[in-house]
């Protein structure tokens, strides 16, 4: 899951580092000798990494999920394996070895999505809000939305799931290939093979092989990357990987979930070449490099510029180039992101046609700032489209700490609830356009809970929660106390600055029922590191959820993302309520291990009203739709987006004409107009 921002189409951290970023380079650094001292390491490394395929082995799910919780300890585990009870996690075997009679798929009777007319070349220019903290995709600070320039809008799959499809075929989800050549499904064992695109290529020269996907394993289970969601989630989804050749190999998953070949088809591999000095250094050795990247875009030296811009380049003749479903997009010859802290700053840049699109998800944007009266509208110079897609959605609301005074107190929660007036905020701030949300899980088909309602503004109710926590009388300010004089008073955090409109009117409705929220703030970094290290009251920001079948509850509510064995926080995980519910980490375990769709929807109904009950979140609002603003110059396929698009960037489906832009920036000046477009796709349309 990913740092979820409205306001920015892909929104990223800030940090202000001195003179040019060195180590951007997409070129093989691997052709440079290396020091004594690095070289050492690097053979150490690969020792490491043989020594691991060599003795890993594959613990069940439920083993694994006990030891974590420290239900058995690691001296069981390991007796247990040295009397060789568990089967080897990395295996290898030869082409003869496949079984016979596999179904082998590549996706080419999919409708291939991007438009024929799309041309190769020109600039886009856009901002981000902050500079990002490191070009790591993996590991601390790494989550923020700028991984997904480097890693989910750009990164390869071994197959991608179709985006206009919800159509579940014999193995479940429909998929095109990206770096596969083709693959097969062997439900009963839960297994899918793959046989790699022998023209797949990193970024820089060198073949992607299977040796890849085994180094991806040894490195998303290693304590070095300093990611314990990875950790778990690497060792506990998988039961293992084998390889026939360097083209072939099969990847076993654990649970049989109904869309279980996902979890084999979207992985993307990591360059085991690249990686010969990992170590317990790893975040801070890796911090600046620009990882090898099988995707159309690289960074290259000098294109990344202190708190000033970033700037990505297509690579020439790039392998995967002319491939289905893949050559009508990544069509801009660079991308270039100039860092604009200040939003109205970054829309005026957008209005004098330095900056090409906007999000006008916003009201006051869609409305006011660019209302389809401006000149540039009615002129035909700017275009204007609503686009309503088809995805589970982004969770905005009020995530509280429960680890945090008072607030581990039902009874308030329930009155924050209650004192949260979002029905206001929707109908005036937002103008009508969002909807209510109701709890963590909305859009997710059969297994949204659809009898969960969320809490409304109501002063009386939230009145007398607040009494039952002690707090019955106002002060002078009108702020309750409790009867020792403490005050009933949070910290109300975010790093959504273009909120600061609708989070004012949450406090100043909040202390009309006496709760005193003290709103702050920050920028997109240091408010999304206040929450990830758990130094929040009650923050609000949404979660960015991908295109899943159903909806997860380990990484955000499962006791082990909320306290360490001793007792103390656990940081760097998605558990931002600190939730430790026995109750609700049984039925995550069941939830996880189960295979059964019907259960499975039963089981997260049922989770969702233990947390609607728990009082945790408080629901704020969810957007069935985007907005987006963009110069003529600009074009998009005649449907404009994919189905499962949560911005108009995603799929990479955009490209422009150097020669229009000139053009159109010309009969601005000249006054020449063109055909008026404010269009609405409502082709996915749904009611969540």
């Amino acid at each position: 899951m990913k740092h979820f921002n409205l306001l920015k189409f892909t929104p990223l951290p800030i940090l202000l580092l001195g003179g040019l970023l060195a180590g951007c380079s997409s070129k093989d650094e691997s052709a440079t000798p290396a020091d004594p001292e690095t070289q050492a390491r690097i053979e150490a490394m690969k020792a490491e990494v043989q020594e691991y395929y060599q003795t890993k082995v594959s613990l069940p799910p439920e083993l694994f999920e006990d030891l974590e919780a420290g239900r058995v300890t690691q001296e069981e585990v390991d007796k247990r394996i040295a009397a060789g009870e568990f089967p080897k996690f990395f295996n290898f075997k030869t082409p003869a070895d496949l079984p016979d009679g596999l179904n082998w798929k590549d996706g080419s009777d999919l409708p291939e999505i991007g438009s024929p007319k799309a041309v190769k070349g020109g600039t886009s220019y856009s901002s981000i809000q902050d500079f990002p903290r490191t070009l790591r995709t993996i590991g601390p600070d790494a989550n923020g939305s700028f991984r997904t320039y480097l890693l989910d809008y750009n990164a390869l799959q071994i197959a991608r799931q179709h985006p206009n499809s919800t159509e579940l075929g014999e193995d479940g989800p429909l998929f095109f290939a990206e770096l596969a050549e083709e693959w097969a499904v062997d439900k009963e064992n839960q297994t899918v093979y793959v046989k790699l695109d022998p023209s797949a290529r990193w970024s820089d020269g060198k073949a992607v092989t299977a040796d890849d996907f085994l180094f991806m394993f040894f490195f998303m289970q290693s304590s070095y990357i300093k990611a314990p969601w990875y950790n778990n989630f690497y060792n506990r989804s998988y039961r293992g990987i084998t390889k026939y050749d360097d083209q072939t190999f099969s990847i076993q998953v654990s649970i049989a979930k109904p869309d279980f070949a996902t979890y084999a088809l979207g992985l993307s591999p990591r360059p085991e070449h690249f990686y010969g000095e990992l170590g317990d250094d790893f975040p801070e050795r890796y911090q600046w490099r620009f990882e090898p990247t099988t995707g159309a875009y690289v960074i290259e030296e000098g294109d990344v510029r202190k708190g000033e811009s970033i700037v990505f380049t297509r690579q020439k003749d790039w392998w995967a180039q002319d491939k289905r479903n893949i050559r009508y997009r990544y069509n801009y010859d660079k991308r270039r992101l100039q860092v604009v802290r200040d939003v109205e700053k970054a829309f005026e840049m957008f209005k004098k046609g330095e900056l090409d699109a906007a999000s006008l998800s916003l009201p006051k944007y869609w409305y006011d700032k660019l209302p389809d009266d401006d000149k540039l509208v009615e002129g035909g110079y700017i275009k204007k489209a609503v686009f309503y897609n088809q995805r589970p959605r982004p969770p905005y609301g009020m995530w509280i700490n429960t680890a945090k005074p008072l607030l581990n107190d039902r009874n308030i929660r329930i009155g924050i609830q209650h004192a949260s007036n979002w029905e206001l905020v929707i109908d005036k701030y937002f103008r009508g356009d969002y909807e209510r949300l109701n709890h963590t899980a909305v859009g997710y088909g059969e297994f949204t809970n659809p009898d969960i309602k969320a809490r409304p503004f109501s002063i009386e109710k939230a009145l007398e929660s607040f009494a039952k926590a002690g707090f019955d009388k106002r002060g002078s300010d009108g702020i309750l106390e409790n009867s020792k004089g403490e005050k009933l008073s949070f910290s109300l955090t975010t790093g959504y600055q273009t909120f600061q409109e609708p989070l004012t009117i949450i406090k100043e409705e909040a202390a009309k029922a006496g709760l005193d929220l003290r709103l702050q703030v920050l920028d997109s970094t240091a408010g999304y590191k206040r929450a990830i290290e758990k130094q929040h009251d009650i923050h609000f920001m949404a979660w960015g959820y991908g295109a899943e079948m159903y909806p997860r509850y380990w990484e955000t509510f499962h006791s082990l993302n909320a306290y360490n064995p001793d007792g103390s926080i656990k940081v760097q995980t998605n558990n931002l309520n600190s939730m430790a519910v026995p109750e609700l980490d049984a039925m995550i375990e069941k939830y996880r291990n189960s295979s059964d769709t019907g259960e499975m929807i039963k089981l997260a109904h049922q989770m969702e009203q233990l947390i609607h009950d728990e009082a945790v979140f408080v629901p704020a609002f969810y957007i069935p739709f985007y907005r987006a603003g963009y110069w003529s110059w600009r074009e998009y396929p005649e449907d404009f987006n994919v189905m499962t698009s949560d911005s108009p960037s995603e799929f990479s489906l955009s490209w422009m004409d150097p020669k229009k832009k000139r053009e159109i920036l010309d009969a601005l000046k000249k006054g020449k107009t063109f055909e008026k477009s404010v269009k609405v796709y409502d082709q996915y349309k749904s009611a969540d």
